[in-house]
């Protein structure tokens, strides 16, 4: 159900102002936005690489929804693992459980973290993730990481602005993994064009998974997997257009409803004659490992 046709244009303009934009919750795009989600499934994927972790850290973890989500899926799976063994240990025909048969696994990494540089989504994180045990350590996105080198078995990152493949290597113990989904080459930029007008074909290509492939390699990493999707999105009201240029603030830098009103006008008059705009972004998911050293 989309509000197409039941407010005016200064309306939704202005309804789409208003909303916070701290966190990564998109929830209130329901109804007047849809995006296709990858294949890969990256929250879920991510729980199971956390129920196998002894120290964690999530890179620019926005509002923390996406750990919270994948922290709770991961402590699901350890009870339910939990559960299963003592089923198996005090069956009749099994020998007495052992001490460790009877411990309970933790519920996260026993060491775990997470960085953030925009103030209101640190405040936002440290709320959510603090009953996790997580800590959420404010720190600028292109400062160098600080931890000691070859703190963590995992780093994780979703939609990292520029991944810093240097200090991502550093932090990592050796064998450890970074597990991260991109946000890939021009994604979007059927919306960003609309407002600026052709982009260079060089715009975001730093962005490109090969390029990515390049410079954690250079850094020393391996790349155990990398894929890559395009994935339609469907734009059905102006105020999704608004809310989603204020949330995700590098696809049209400074946007403000003031400087664009003509374009707004002309894309909502476009929605209006002809139905929801279409996009499509860009996403690959990254999976590198740390070699482990020679002895």
């Amino acid at each position: 159900m989309t509000t197409q046709g039941t407010h005016t244009f200064e309306d939704l303009v202005a309804e789409g102002a208003a909303v916070p934009t701290d966190g990564w919750d998109f929830s209130w795009f329901e109804g007047r936005a849809t995006e296709a989600r990858p294949s890969w499934g990256y929250a879920r994927s991510l729980a199971v690489r956390l129920t196998q972790a002894t120290a964690s850290l999530d890179l620019q973890t926005g509002g923390g929804e996406v750990l919270a989500f994948a922290l709770d899926q991961a402590a699901a799976a350890l009870d339910q693992r939990a559960s299963t063994q003592a089923r198996a240990v005090s069956a009749p025909d099994q020998q007495p459980p052992s001490r460790q048969a009877h411990a309970r696994p933790p519920r996260t990494p026993l060491l775990a973290a997470a960085t953030e540089g925009w103030p209101p989504n640190v405040a936002k994180a440290t709320a959510l993730l603090r009953p996790h045990g997580i800590v959420v350590v404010a720190t600028p996105e292109d400062a160098p990481l600080p931890f000691a080198d070859a703190t963590f078995d995992l780093v994780s990152s979703r939609h990292p602005v520029k991944p810093q493949w240097a200090e991502i290597a550093r932090v990592l113990q050796p064998g450890g993994s970074y597990f991260g989904q991109h946000v890939g080459p021009r994604s979007v930029f059927e919306l960003v064009e609309h407002f600026l007008g052709p982009q260079p074909p060089e715009q975001s290509a730093d962005r490109h998974p090969d390029r990515e492939r390049a410079a954690a390699e250079a850094a020393g990493l391996e790349i155990v997997d990398l894929r890559a999707e395009r994935l339609r999105i469907e734009f059905h009201d102006i105020a999704a257009v608004v809310h989603f240029l204020r949330k995700v603030v590098w696809m049209v830098p400074g946007f403000t409803v003031e400087q664009y009103e003509p374009q707004l006008r002309s894309l909502h008059e476009r929605m209006e004659s002809e139905g929801p705009f279409v996009a499509h972004s860009s996403r690959h998911l990254v999976e590198a490992r740390k070699p482990t050293k020679l002895s």
